[in-house]
């Protein structure tokens, strides 16, 4: 099932009702979408089930819903596509879904009380049990950046400490593998939990937890805004975060998925958009054991559907229309390219030193954002053809560690902002 080219994927939006399509399902328009997911020469996609609709009340998980679930992997099968699937929504495009059991007067934390645990992992459970026996069914990840309701700017915020949010992902995962044994389980964050030293979701429990690390690489981060959304910062973005999860990760030589990227309007703007998409792909595919990259979205948001941020409307590989975009033919050339000629990529030899403090909570770790010290010295060097890998502090002195890796060069971040790095 696992080819040792990489994967290329989209997060599948439908073109119709975009998630809320789960309320009137179509099977003959999720077939008609993925014919054009398919035609793009693509191998797979990641499907997004709606939590509240497939979840009502805490000891109702609908039938019909796991049906439609089953209809969907098994059409996308059909045309042979791969399918991820994503359980707590949770969170996505700005708007949060969460079932009325969770809120208002029935509000407790999404990360610590007992009875929303139990109905979260009795659901995730139930929805990896329904296409476990697929098999194009690759696994769940367990939601769209759920730990954003654990963020201090989330207007109904469900704290985690550190070691809440290590045993909320170590919960939901094993209720993943309860559901489905044999498949590979994940799940995402977005950047807080490699830029912001107070999020309790950290670097250890984002990289150390599931089948493989993830990674969402989105310029609209405050790199497009200070560097330009061409800039090679932008450019560079989802190579960089690929390469800082790898100094996280448990198996150095293990895969990393790129599990979103996209071309954001107007921080990318349209004209850029095919252009963007070639240049991120060509870098990231410059990092050695990348599983795949699923590329955000299929199809753009409907604009009859009113309310999204501006930059939503236009990320789709493919219009409502099922036209081919700009990016998606850019997205479809790399697809078919490297399945017929797969990229190898070289180890990279010279490795930036990252000093976090302690290196799973890593309260220091505002550096490695945009603008911040490592974030600036990890792209000097990138920019001066370095090729750079990340190597945490605690790990720069390890010799088997860095032979493991192909490191044969150590650099400070000291050095690279005062020029004086030689390799």
């Amino acid at each position: 099932m696992y080819k040792k080219q990489t994967r290329f994927g989209a997060n599948y939006t439908p073109s119709r009702g975009w998630f809320h399509h789960w309320l009137d399902f179509n099977i003959d328009e999720i077939r008609y979408d993925l014919d054009s997911i398919a035609g793009l020469g693509l191998d797979h996609v990641r499907v997004f089930a709606l939590w509240p609709h497939f979840h009502p009340n805490r000891s109702l998980i609908r039938g019909q819903s796991l049906e439609d679930l089953r209809a969907m992997v098994d059409a996308a099968a059909e045309r042979g596509l791969d399918v991820s699937v994503d359980g707590l929504q949770g969170h996505l495009s700005s708007f949060d879904f969460l079932p009325a059991w969770t809120q208002t007067w029935h509000a407790k934390n999404l990360f610590t009380d007992p009875k929303i645990l139990d109905g979260q992992a009795a659901y995730l459970t139930a929805l990896a049990g329904a296409v476990a026996d697929r098999p194009n069914f690759l696994g769940m990840s367990l939601g769209n950046e759920f730990s954003q309701f654990s963020s201090a700017v989330h207007p109904q915020q469900s704290k985690a400490t550190p070691e809440e949010a290590e045993h909320w992902v170590a919960t939901m995962l094993a209720a993943c593998a309860a559901g489905a044994p044999n498949a590979r389980h994940h799940h995402s964050e977005y950047d807080a939990a490699f830029f912001d030293g107070r999020h309790g979701f950290n670097p250890g429990t984002a990289l150390q937890y599931g089948s493989m690390p993830t990674v969402h690489s989105w310029v609209f981060n405050n790199t497009a805004q200070t560097y330009g959304g061409m800039s090679e910062q932008s450019l560079r973005l989802a190579e960089y975060l690929i390469e800082l999860a790898r100094s996280w990760a448990p198996d150095p030589a293990g895969q990393i998925w790129l599990q979103e990227v996209g071309a954001p309007s107007p921080h990318v703007a349209a004209s850029d958009a095919a252009e963007f998409s070639r240049r991120t792909l060509e870098y990231a595919l410059d990092c050695e054991n990348l599983w795949g990259v699923t590329w955000w979205c299929s199809h753009d948001v409907d604009r009859a559907l009113l309310d999204f941020p501006e930059l939503e409307y236009s990320l789709g590989l493919l219009a409502n229309n099922q036209e081919v975009k700009p990016q998606g033919t850019a997205v479809s050339e790399f697809a078919r390219q490297n399945r017929e000629q797969p990229v190898t990529a070289r180890p990279r030899s010279a490795a930036l030193v990252l000093d976090v403090g302690n290196e799973s909570t890593a309260p220091d770790r505002a550096q490695c954002a945009p603008g911040g010290m490592f974030f600036e010295a990890w792209m000097s060097l990138a920019m001066a053809g370095e090729r750079p890998a990340v190597v945490l502090a605690g790990k720069a002195q390890d010799h088997d560690h860095l032979a493991a890796r192909g490191i044969t060069a150590v650099l400070n971040v000291a050095d690279v902002a005062s020029g004086e790095f030689k390799h």
